[in-house]
């Protein structure tokens, strides 16, 4: 189990691995809880440790651990006061709960493949993908799902200039408009704006946009769906839930309104089932299940809407949810145990990328000649 990691979802990756750690303590007796640090350290953590005993940042007794790649690479960790040798941890699978940040956005995932440990959730470029709003809301599109449009603050000045972008004419959208970070697998960093020329500004001053910020319409309007979906044994897809926000006179559904009461998305205010009509409720299922085949999604998977009850647009894909959506499937009678235990299966038989180096035969470097000749 890892969690944690230097993210703006740090807290809420902590509370999730110790949810999964706790869960398979009970079931199986032993688990190797590892903590990633706010500074990208990697720690063994004892798996009774507590929320409260993170508050401090590692907690005490936590065993520092390396992670080498390589064939013969893994988690090293030093036993007892006085050894000298790094020796291997005996990790059949890694569940991943690291929520937003290098735990999700393809970064953990490129070092595992790196060091051949098969571990859950997506691959490294179906991480990418979900991570990146820009490039995903683009492959929505070429789905033919409905979404809102959404763009960069540059491709905005260039519609508005020309009234056409990447060749092709399209409707300048009007004000207000939602600024997200681009990369970022939560609510937080969101502004609500109210003409492009202060989202630029925000977007250039704001310390969640320094990898860049997108831009869509605000539609007061719309509410979130949300429904999770899980690859194994079968593509499979929860009951839909509709988030509730804190306050009544709220925008947008933010960071508060899914976390504040301590154990992630499970014990958030929601309506689930969501009351909605049947035929919006087949078309959100049908659209979950095409998303999930586009984006090749692996492990599980929360899938975010925005209706106005009548008609739906695709908003995001977060590929590792909060408490990993245990509540969603919960409602379709799949515990978490056996929520976890499919991932685990999955990990061990459909590894999330396998090397090959089919095709190097030394044939190009045969005929090559001095390299100095090449560089002329």
């Amino acid at each position: 189990m890892i969690y944690g990691g230097p993210s703006p979802e740090h807290d809420v990756s902590i509370l999730t691995g110790l949810q999964a750690v706790k869960t398979l303590l009970a079931e199986t007796g032993t688990v190797i809880s590892i903590y990633w640090s706010k500074n990208g350290d990697f720690y063994s953590v004892d798996p009774a440790a507590e929320a409260k005993d993170f508050l401090s940042g590692v907690p005490e007794k936590a065993l520092p651990l390396r992670l080498e790649t390589g064939t013969e690479g893994g988690f090293f960790a030093k036993r007892g006061k006085i050894a000298t040798k790094w020796e291997p941890l005996e990790i059949k699978v890694l569940i991943n709960c690291c929520h937003g940040g290098p735990g999700e956005d393809g970064t953990l995932q490129g070092l595992l493949d790196m060091a051949h440990i098969r571990y859950t959730g997506p691959t490294a470029s179906g991480a990418v993908l979900g991570m990146d709003k820009l490039a995903f809301e683009a492959l929505m599109r070429s789905a033919g799902l409905p979404t809102l449009g959404r763009y960069s603050p540059e491709q905005l000045f260039a519609l508005r200039e020309t009234g056409s972008f990447g060749g092709k004419k399209e409707v300048f959208p009007d004000p207000p408009y939602i600024l997200k970070p681009r990369y970022g697998g939560s609510s937080i960093g969101i502004e609500i704006v109210d003409d492009l020329k202060t989202a630029v500004s925000l977007a250039s001053t704001g310390v969640h946009f320094r990898r860049g910020a997108v831009l869509e319409t605000y539609r007061p309007d719309l509410y979130d769906l949300q429904i999770a979906v899980r690859s194994w044994p079968k593509l499979d897809c929860s009951v839909i839930e509709k988030p509730l926000r804190t306050k009544n006179d709220k925008s947008i559904l933010d960071y508060f309104d899914k976390y504040a009461p301590g154990v992630g998305m499970s014990q958030a205010p929601r309506e689930i089932p969501a009351q909605i009509d049947e035929e919006l409720a087949f078309e959100l299922h049908e659209a979950a299940l095409l998303t999930a085949d586009v984006t090749g999604l692996r492990g599980v998977a929360r899938i975010d809407f925005l209706s106005d009850g009548k008609d739906f647009f695709v908003n995001e894909i977060n590929t590792i949810p909060g408490s990993l959506s245990r509540h969603l499937f919960m409602e379709s009678k799949i515990n978490f145990v056996s929520l976890l235990s499919d991932l685990t299966e999955e990990a061990l038989k459909r590894p999330a990328i396998t090397f090959s180096a089919t095709g190097s035969d030394g044939l190009v470097l045969r005929d090559a000649t001095s390299i100095a000749s090449k560089l002329a």
